[in-house]
């Protein structure tokens, strides 16, 4: 679907890949090119209608901000760089398994075997206007089964339960120290038992760990590992199962890159703050390649059904996202004394109203 869109839309080049990626080119040019990615894939199951309705000044609805409007938003950012000078060819990228247990696995397939080379990518997700995402927030998660003899709740009164020794074990995680902003331990599901009147033979738990680096996930890790590794009786059985991990990483604030990005918001009178974040840039850290996470518009309540994004900062969105590769060019040019650069200028924003108009009637 996405790749016919694209066509009817002017993009070149549009390929799929094995994994379900969409790729195309949005601007010719010669050497490394730079990719803008954004995700295909929601939170919501098959069974969440996912309309988007207009209230006001906003869009309203599942996934519009995570990441529906930057993918809408894709092909008018291809036609405002389209019309730009440069040399570096820029590619659009519509990855699979950003969300939930699909631990970027389109986004490493795409930094892994691009169809041309890569110079940078910029994670597009809907409603970060005015974060910059320099770090990539890694995680680990764990799938945890305790499983035991169980018995009756009364005559095997003393037999050991699996949901009482889980329910420890989610305890003892609860009490190992993180730091805001740089670790957190969470526990988001978990359940097991057979009956009421049971001593359970099986609980199971899922845990999540996040670190703002390699080292600090690795010191959470480690910590979570000696509680889950602590005894928990001979009839006891505890088994982990590696469910999923994303890769730390961050890239220098005095990067071309990020410098771009800062100016290309500046020059929009858009505040803007430096964030760590998940998104598909930590694939892009993982591999050494430069990478940084921008929004199109404003927005809200994320991963819920009322998720909002606002319409009228989109125009200033997509030309802030397309000035950014323009002004990346121009420093990667200046540091390297090629003599075009001082003769190129930063993209226009185009109209409002010609852009808002685009967005909303191209729809994913």
């Amino acid at each position: 679907m996405v790749t016919r869109w694209w066509r009817d839309a002017g993009f070149a080049a549009v390929s799929s890949d094995d994994v379900g990626n969409c790729w195309a080119q949005a601007r010719p040019g010669t050497g490394p090119a730079v990719v803008l990615a954004a995700h295909l894939d929601t939170v919501f199951g098959l069974d969440t209608d996912h309309v988007v309705e207009r209230v006001a000044d906003r869009l309203v609805g599942p996934s519009v901000g995570d990441d529906s409007v930057a993918l809408a938003a894709l092909p008018a950012l291809g036609r405002l760089l389209a019309a730009t000078e440069g040399s570096m060819p820029v590619l659009v990228l519509a990855t699979v398994g950003e969300e939930g247990f699909g631990n970027l696995a389109g986004a490493h397939r795409a930094v892994a075997h691009p169809p041309v080379e890569l110079e940078a990518l910029i994670a597009i997700e809907g409603n970060y206007l005015g974060r910059l995402g320099t770090v990539g927030v890694g995680s680990q998660r764990w799938h945890v089964e305790v499983s035991g003899p169980g018995g009756h709740a009364w005559e095997q009164a003393e037999a050991p339960s699996a949901v009482h020794v889980a329910a420890g074990m989610v305890h003892a995680l609860s009490l190992v120290p993180t730091v805001s902003r740089t670790t957190s331990l969470n526990v988001g599901q978990l359940g097991g038992g057979e009956a009421i009147n049971a001593r359970a033979r099986r609980a199971w738990f899922d845990l999540e760990l996040r670190g703002a680096s390699v080292a600090a996930l690795a010191e959470l890790e480690a910590q979570a590992t000696a509680v889950l590794e602590a005894p928990v009786g001979a009839e006891m059985s505890v088994r982990v199962t590696d469910t999923g991990r994303r890769p730390a990483g961050r890239i220098d604030p005095g990067h071309p890159l990020v410098v771009a990005a800062r100016g290309a918001l500046e020059a929009r009178a858009v505040a803007w703050r430096e964030v760590a974040s998940s998104t598909d840039a930590n694939a892009a850290h993982a591999v050494g390649l430069p990478a940084i996470a921008l929004g199109v518009t404003s927005g809200a309540g994320e991963h819920t059904p009322q998720e909002w994004v606002d319409i009228p900062p989109i125009a200033t969105g997509l030309a802030a996202l397309a000035d950014t590769v323009v002004r990346y060019e121009h420093l990667k040019l200046s540091r390297t004394a090629r003599p075009s650069a001082a003769s190129r200028s930063p993209v226009a924003i185009r109209s409002h109203v010609a852009i808002r108009s685009h967005v909303e009637g191209e729809n994913p």
